[in-house]
């Protein structure tokens, strides 16, 4: 039986969810009919346009872009600062609607889902007639609105997902490929990026019908493993499963979906850092140590990758479950790809703290593993006081000032 696989994806998220939002304020206007931009902060060096309304879109403003050069093709421009904690709230409401389909359910993005519906056709039926009824009711329940890709596989529902916009649903069957995508330039196929777009043009290869009849052997010389993956994609196949999220048991673990791609290896410790903090809360409060620990990440693409270690002693304090985790991190992430989610997850249980001690062990270091638990107990007490926010510790950006 072949897979039926849904892409939903967020029409223009991050402007859409700041509309919605302002208009059950009161606000009396939809910035979506506007000229407004999501954008950073232009004094630190960060005002860059994140996401742009239908409006701005037509002038020809497009994300990445400089505030400065938006505010040229749209004098009248209204700029409008991200709100994180906003789009997690919107996010989480999508995702909790989509989980009675399936739990098979993949956070790709904070704004974009993958749904394996195969198991869920007999309880609910076919799947084109639930991929309008999702996209009715998201706008129904929740003043946005979403596009919906249906496809045999995670590749062909996201690209049929991104044919025409806003507000629609596409199919894309693994029998409609030669029809609906050869035809088209290979610029657009998923994973084809400025560099190699140019690569396969200088090489001949102009549409996606020519890159899926050109020679695999060739195509891996020239871009590697890229190649082999790029051949595959254009021809339809992808065999790469719907990751979902099952806490195993005898397990704990936090994880996030970022809002945008992350390169800053920074901003991404800083993650890792509230992370490990939520786990380290977890731990305690059930009174437990670990001796394993690991980190799982997804990139801008559909890989997950995943690596952890057993130590020989146990943890529990935030600082002890953060090092270790950054260490994973940096040596599983290969420094080029955009990260879109991370995990860390802990196991390896026990109610005291182990250590195995060798004849090279400094023995201060059991009074040091001492210490850390006093104090985290005594920041566990603040905390608890006054709240999780009320202190917290020095940040990568911080210790290198």
């Amino acid at each position: 039986m072949d897979r039926i696989i849904l892409h939903i994806d967020v029409n223009n998220a991050f402007l859409s969810w700041t509309a919605v939002y302002m208009l059950k304020k009161g606000y009396k206007y939809d910035i979506r009919n506007r000229y407004a931009i999501i954008a950073g902060d232009e004094s630190q060096r960060r005002g860059i346009v994140l996401a742009k309304s239908n409006p701005c879109k037509k002038n020809g403003v497009v994300t990445a872009e400089a505030i400065y050069s938006a505010r040229r093709k749209c004098p009248y421009l209204e700029i409008y600062k991200p709100n994180y904690k906003l789009y997690k709230y919107f996010s989480d409401k999508m995702y909790n609607y989509l989980c009675q389909y399936t739990d098979i359910i993949e956070r790709y993005s904070i704004d974009e889902c993958f749904l394996d519906y195969t198991g869920s056709m007999e309880l609910f039926g076919d799947p084109v007639k639930i991929a309008y009824k999702i996209k009715d009711d998201i706008y129904r329940m929740f003043g946005f609105t979403v596009n919906v890709g249906v496809g045999n596989n995670k590749l062909l529902a996201k690209m049929a997902s991104d044919f025409e916009k806003p507000n629609k649903v596409h199919t894309l069957f693994s029998d409609e490929v030669e029809e609906k995508i050869f035809p088209l330039k290979v610029d657009d196929l998923f994973m084809i990026g400025k560099a190699s777009s140019k690569k396969l043009h200088e090489m001949g290869i102009n549409t996606i019908e020519e890159l899926a009849n050109y020679d695999v052997d060739m195509l891996t010389r020239k871009f590697k493993s890229m190649g082999k993956m790029m051949h595959d994609y254009a021809n339809g196949i992808d065999n790469s499963p719907v990751y979902y999220e099952r806490e195993a048991a005898k397990s704990i673990s936090s994880s996030t979906v970022l809002p945008y791609n992350y390169h800053d290896i920074s901003m991404i410790h800083d993650v890792i850092h509230n992370l490990s903090c939520d786990i380290g809360k977890k731990l305690r409060y059930n009174k437990m140590y670990a001796d394993t620990i690991g980190i799982w990440l997804k990139y801008n693409y559909f890989d997950k990758v995943s690596k952890q270690v057993k130590l020989d002693f146990s943890i529990a304090a935030d600082e002890e479950i953060y090092d270790n985790a950054c260490r994973i991190f940096d040596n599983l992430w290969n420094h080029d790809d955009g990260i879109r989610s991370v995990c860390v997850f802990i196991s390896g249980f026990s109610t005291v703290r182990k250590k195995q001690l060798s004849i090279f062990d400094n023995f201060n270091n059991n009074e040091n593993m001492l210490d850390n638990d006093k104090l985290q107990s005594v920041i566990d007490e603040i905390r608890d006081k006054y709240g999780d926010k009320v202190i917290g510790y020095v940040s990568d950006k911080d210790n290198r000032r």
